[in-house]
């Protein structure tokens, strides 16, 4: 279509180029096909502004310049005819590096379009998020102020009562100790057991409320003194049990202390409830491999010989 449109241009032109001339209005017809050629060009790009400057060429030297009706240029009508090619060349040069620039310039407009497109949408994301953020903050804050409140009660309404069920049965122990049969002092003795480790649920309880609102204090851990002190913590539990310990080397780490202790409490306690009389507590640790030049990946492993869990419940242990 792009050639079509070239070599109807030109025809278009030379026929009104020839009314004019009928009517005695000559030397019209050069800037009207440098005219045409420019259009052409514009319009339809190089390859039918080439075919259009041929064209022209050929209509000119054959229907306006002497003798016409052949293709022979004399001598005197050389530079005539010469300038013509020239001017033609010319307009049509300019008028593709015209066309490109526009072309580049249209296309570099497109790509920013495209881009601040892509910015609304992203700024847009942003807003979403941020308003998600925000509803997310405030509905923390209210659950952090519920949690608030239930530590209260936890703490203040809960410890009365059980500081007279545990003070009590203790005071039963000791004076009517005489009074009872071995069975009734076995039942107070599970009273106060009971409610010491009440109280114990309940510090624990507390302290797993504060972990999520306390700042991590990051710093150099020394595991081993650190497992030394859980030890002789939880050693407290035993009531002259026979336990065995067998302790690893435990490296230095980063992390924070009270929380790490925290965790060792857990387990090693854990592990004290279970394990059997004579048994033993294994606590080792293991070097991983990782790809980190950085970091080093340990694995702790703690061991009891007391009835362990099932297994169609292991994938529930740390829940």
């Amino acid at each position: 279509m792009r050639y079509v449109f070239a070599v109807t241009s030109i025809l278009i032109v030379t026929a009104v180029a020839l009314v004019l001339q009928s009517y005695d209005l000559r030397d019209a017809e050069l800037p009207a096909l440098v005219l045409a050629i420019g259009i052409v060009t514009w319009y339809a790009g190089s390859g039918p502004a080439a075919v259009a400057v041929v064209l022209a060429a050929a209509t000119f030297n054959y229907l306006f310049v002497e003798p016409i009706y052949t293709f022979y240029v004399s001598g005197q009508d050389l530079p005539y005819f010469v300038i013509f090619v020239l001017s033609a060349v010319t307009v049509t040069f300019f008028s593709s590096v015209r066309r490109r620039s526009e072309e580049s310039l249209r296309q570099a407009r497109d790509r920013l379009q495209i881009e601040l497109d892509q910015r609304q949408r992203r700024e847009g994301e942003i807003r979403r998020l941020n308003q998600e953020l925000t509803l997310r903050a405030s509905e923390l804050a209210a659950a952090n102020k519920e949690l608030e409140s239930f530590t209260y009660s936890v703490s203040h309404d809960l410890r009365a009562p059980l500081r007279h069920l545990v003070g009590f049965s203790e005071l039963l122990r000791k004076h009517a100790s005489s009074s009872l049969d071995e069975k009734g002092q076995k039942y107070v003795e599970t009273i106060f057991d009971a409610g010491k480790r009440m109280g114990s649920l309940i510090d624990d309880l507390l302290t797993f409320s504060r972990i999520g609102r306390t700042e991590s204090r990051m710093a150099t851990v020394d595991l081993q003194g650190l497992i030394t002190e859980a030890i002789a913590e939880v050693k407290q539990q035993t009531n002259g049990r026979d336990i065995h310990w067998e302790v690893g080397a435990f490296p230095a780490c980063h992390g924070d202390r009270s929380l790490l202790k925290l965790v060792m409490l857990n387990l090693l306690s854990n592990a004290v409830k279970y394990t059997q009389e004579g048994g033993a507590i294994q606590f080792l640790v293991e070097e991983c491999e990782t790809n980190s030049f950085v970091y080093a990946k340990y694995r702790f492993l703690v061991s009891d010989n007391g009835i362990g869990m099932s297994a169609d419940f292991k994938d529930k242990i740390f829940d």
